[in-house]
C-alpha cells in the first residue's frame, strides 16, 4: 500500500499521460481543472512553507509544460467568459447593509444558512476552488512576488482590450462609484468635513463625474484613449482628496467622539475606494496589465469569500476606530496617573490617602448593609449604591483610587508605540522610562490607599463599637471577613481577577460615554436648549454644560464598577457558583472590621501576615488584569504587532538591571535617568 501510494503519479504527470487540451469554452471542465490543480497547491500541514514551495514548484513545471500551461489558460478563459465579475468586484468582502446592525444580523442569519450563489457568478468559483474556510491563510501566505512570478508564467501580461471584460470592469466601477457619492452625503459625514472643505463641491460627488466621463471615453480609439487617461488622472486626484477628508474625520475623533454609525460608513467609503483605485490600475489606459494589483485582487477575493460570515473579524474591523477613540480617550486621564517628579510623587500619595480615607467609610457602610435581613437583590442594590457614592466622591474629590488607574495608563503607554502619534519608529528607552513612571505612580497610590484604610477602618470600626455597645461583626461572622482574604485558605486570588475584568469594563465604559457626549455635542445642545435659555444665564448654562462634558464618562464609569461590584457577590449566592469579588482597599477594610470585631490577641500573627499578604496580593491581581486588558485593546485598537518591536523587551529589562530604584521611587531630577540610560547603552555597545 504504502509503495502504491508513493508511486502514485502527480497531477502534472496525469496531465501529461492523458495529452487532452481542454477548450476554451468549456466552462465546466475549466472549472474542474482549476478545482485539482490548486488542490495539488494546497498545502497539506499548516505550514506556509510548504504552499509556496508547491506553487513554485508547480510554476517551473508550467514553464517546461507547453500542454499544462494550455489547459490552464484555457481553463481560465473559460471561466471569465461564462462568468459575470461586477457582483465579485463590488459585493466581496465589502459590508452591503445600510447600517452597522443590520450587516451584523445578516452575517449571523448567513452564518447559520448561507445564501444561494448564482453558478454564472465569480464569487461561484472561488467559493468551489478555494472550498476550505482556510484557504485564505496559505493564500496569503505566499509571498506576492511567487504569486507575481505564476501569474506571469501563465500569461496574465494581455492588456483590458477584451470588451466583456472591460465592460464588466466600468459597470463595478461605476456601481461602486455612485454608492461613494450616496454614503459622502450622510449627515455623519457631511457635519464633521472642514468648515472650507464645504465651500465646494464634495470630492465624494465629484469622483463620479469623473467615472462618467471615463466610461465615455474608453471607446478605444487613440484620441479617446489619451482622454481616458486624463479623466482617469483626475479621478486618482478626487479619491485622494476622499481619502484626505476621512483621515480628516478620523482625526478630529478625539475632539469630536466618534459613533459605531459614523465608524460603519467611513469603512464602507474606504472599502469603495479601495476597489475603485483596483479598478483604476487594470483600466489605467495604458493597455498594460498590473500582475501585482491582480494579486491583490485575487488574495482578496479569497479572503473575503473564506471569511464573508465571520463575526469576529466584522466586528473588529467595524469597532476598531470605535475602539481606538475610546482608548484614546482613557490615555488622556491616563497621563494624570503618571507621575514625573518627586512633587508629583508625593502629591499622588497625598491624593491617594483621601481615596483611602473615603474608601474606610464605604467599607463600613458596606458591612452595615451586610447586617439587614433583606432579599438578594435589594442587598446588591444597596451595596452598589454604596460602592457607586464612594468612587464618584473619589473622583469628584480629585482623590486617587490605586485600582481605577490601569485602565487609563495602559492607553497611555499604548499610545507610545503608535505609528500614527510617533513620526518613524517609537522611542523605546523613553517607552522604558515612561512603564517606570507608572510601576512607581501605581505603587505610591497603592500606599496611599492602604496606609489610611488599615487604620482607619480599624478605628471607625472601633468607635462603632463603642457607640453602640457591640462590633459590626463578632465571632464567625468577624473571622469570616479576615479568612476571605485569605490567599489559599479561600478564593480570593481569583475573584481578584473578576475585579480587574469590571475595572476594565468600567474603563471603557468611562472612555465610551465621554467619546459619545463629544460625538453628540452634549455641550453645545445645553448651552442652547431653549428650556435652559429661558431660566439660567449663559455664564450658568456654560458652568453646567462643562461639567457634564468632563465628568459624565467618569460618572458613568464609577456607576458601572459600582453595580459590578456590588452585584458579583449576590449573583454567584443565587446561581450557587464562585464568583465574586475582591478589590484591594475594601478587602483592606474589611480585612480589619473582622479584626477589630474578633480581638487582635485571638489571632496567629502567622495567619495575620498571609491574609496581609493575600490583600497585597488581590491589589497586584486587580492592576494586572485590568492593566494587561486595557493595553491589549489599546494596543490591538491602534493596529499595532508587538512582533515588530522585538528589541522592546530587551530595552526594559536593561532599563530595570540600570535604575532598578525608579520602578519604586522618582529620580533626583527628571531627565538624570534618560540621560544615564542612554550613557549607558552606548557602553554596552560592543566596538566594530
Amino acid at each position: 500500500m504504502l509503495r502504491l501510494r508513493k508511486n502514485k503519479p502527480g497531477f502534472f504527470e496525469q496531465l501529461e499521460s492523458a495529452g487532452n487540451i481542454l477548450s476554451p469554452d468549456d466552462r465546466t471542465s475549466g472549472l474542474n481543472f482549476l478545482i485539482h490543480f490548486f488542490n495539488h497547491i494546497r498545502p497539506a500541514s499548516e505550514k506556509a512553507r510548504e504552499a509556496e514551495i508547491n506553487l513554485s514548484t508547480a510554476t517551473q513545471a508550467l514553464k517546461k509544460s507547453q500542454l499544462a500551461l494550455a489547459n490552464f489558460q484555457h481553463a481560465v478563459l473559460a471561466i471569465l467568459k461564462n462568468t459575470k465579475l461586477t457582483s465579485a468586484i463590488t459585493e466581496s468582502g465589502i459590508p452591503l447593509s445600510r447600517g452597522f446592525w443590520q450587516e451584523l444580523s445578516n452575517r449571523l442569519k448567513h452564518k447559520l444558512l448561507p445564501p444561494l450563489v448564482s453558478h454564472d457568478d465569480f464569487l461561484y468559483i472561488i467559493q468551489q476552488i478555494f472550498y476550505k474556510k482556510t484557504d485564505f491563510q496559505w493564500v496569503e501566505a505566499v509571498p506576492r512576488n511567487v504569486w507575481v512570478s505564476f501569474f506571469e508564467t501563465i500569461g496574465f501580461d494581455f492588456s483590458i482590450s477584451g470588451v466583456a471584460l472591460k465592460k464588466e470592469l466600468l459597470h463595478a466601477l461605476n456601481i461602486l462609484s455612485y454608492q461613494v457619492a450616496q454614503l459622502g452625503l450622510e449627515r455623519n459625514i457631511v457635519h464633521f468635513l472642514p468648515e472650507n472643505s464645504l465651500a465646494t463641491e464634495s470630492p465624494f460627488v465629484t469622483q463620479n463625474r469623473y467615472v462618467l466621463k471615463l466610461q465615455e471615453s474608453s471607446s478605444g480609439d487613440e484620441q479617446t484613449v489619451e482622454s481616458a487617461f486624463a479623466f482617469s488622472q483626475k479621478l486618482k486626484n478626487e479619491i485622494k482628496r476622499c481619502y484626505e477628508l476621512i483621515e480628516y474625520i478620523r482625526d478630529s475623533h478625539s475632539v469630536k467622539g466618534a459613533s459605531i454609525q459614523q465608524t460603519y460608513i467611513l469603512l464602507m467609503l474606504t472599502n469603495r475606494l479601495q476597489r475603485i483605485q483596483l479598478i483604476l490600475d487594470i483600466l489605467d489606459a495604458d493597455t498594460e496589465f498590473d500582475t501585482g494589483r491582480f494579486v491583490d485582487i485575487f488574495r482578496m477575493l479569497v479572503r473575503n469569500e473564506n471569511r464573508k460570515n465571520s463575526i469576529r473579524e466584522f466586528l473588529s474591523q467595524g469597532l476598531g476606530y470605535l475602539a481606538y477613540q475610546i482608548a484614546e480617550h482613557k490615555k488622556i486621564k491616563g497621563h494624570q496617573y503618571i507621575t514625573e517628579t518627586r512633587s508629583e510623587f508625593f502629591k499622588m500619595i497625598y491624593s491617594a490617602m483621601w481615596g483611602g480615607f473615603i474608601i474606610s467609610f464605604i467599607a463600613i457602610v458596606k458591612n452595615l448593609i451586610g447586617k439587614l435581613m433583606l432579599a438578594p437583590f435589594p442587598l446588591g442594590f444597596l451595596y452598589s449604591v454604596n460602592y457607586s457614592i464612594g468612587f464618584i466622591l473619589i473622583e469628584e474629590t480629585k482623590s486617587t483610587l490605586a485600582t481605577k488607574q490601569p485602565a487609563f495608563t495602559a492607553s497611555a503607554l499604548a499610545s507610545s508605540l503608535d505609528p500614527k502619534k510617533n513620526e518613524g519608529e517609537p522611542d523605546l528607552e523613553g517607552l522604558a522610562s515612561t512603564i517606570a513612571k507608572v510601576s512607581r505612580s501605581q505603587i505610591a497610590s497603592f500606599f496611599g490607599n492602604l496606609v489610611v484604610v488599615f487604620p482607619m477602618t480599624f478605628l471607625l470600626a472601633w468607635l462603632y463599637s463603642l457607640v453602640f455597645g457591640k462590633p459590626i461583626a463578632e465571632g464567625e461572622a468577624a473571622f469570616k471577613l479576615i479568612r476571605d482574604q485569605h490567599p489559599w485558605h479561600s478564593a480570593s486570588l481569583l475573584y481578584a481577577c473578576f475585579t480587574g475584568v469590571f475595572l476594565f469594563l468600567s474603563g471603557i465604559i468611562a472612555g465610551y460615554w465621554q467619546n459619545k457626549i463629544r460625538f453628540g455635542q452634549i455641550r453645545e445642545r445645553i448651552v442652547q436648549h431653549p428650556f435652559l435659555k429661558r431660566n439660567m444665564s449663559l455664564k450658568a448654562r456654560q458652568k453646567l454644560a462643562s461639567y457634564i462634558e468632563k465628568h459624565s464618562g467618569a460618572i458613568m464609569g464609577n456607576l458601572a464598577l459600582g453595580f459590578f461590584l456590588g452585584f458579583s457577590g449576590v449573583i454567584g449566592k443565587i446561581f450557587g457558583i464562585p464568583f465574586d469579588i475582591r478589590h484591594i482597599t475594601i478587602a483592606a477594610g474589611n480585612m480589619m472590621v473582622g479584626v477589630q470585631g474578633y480581638g487582635l490577641t485571638h489571632l496567629p500573627p502567622y495567619f495575620l501576615l498571609a491574609v496581609f499578604f493575600g490583600v497585597l496580593g488581590i491589589g497586584f491581581l486587580n492592576f494586572l488584569v485590568s492593566f494587561m486588558l486595557a493595553f491589549f485593546m489599546a494596543v490591538k485598537s491602534r493596529g499595532i504587532h508587538l512582533t515588530q518591536y522585538p528589541q522592546l523587551f530587551s530595552t526594559i529589562k536593561k532599563y530595570i538591571r540600570s535604575h532598578p530604584r525608579e520602578f519604586f521611587l522618582p529620580p533626583p531630577t527628571a531627565e538624570t535617568y534618560k540621560t544615564e540610560f542612554r550613557s549607558l547603552k552606548k557602553e554596552e555597545t560592543p566596538l566594530s
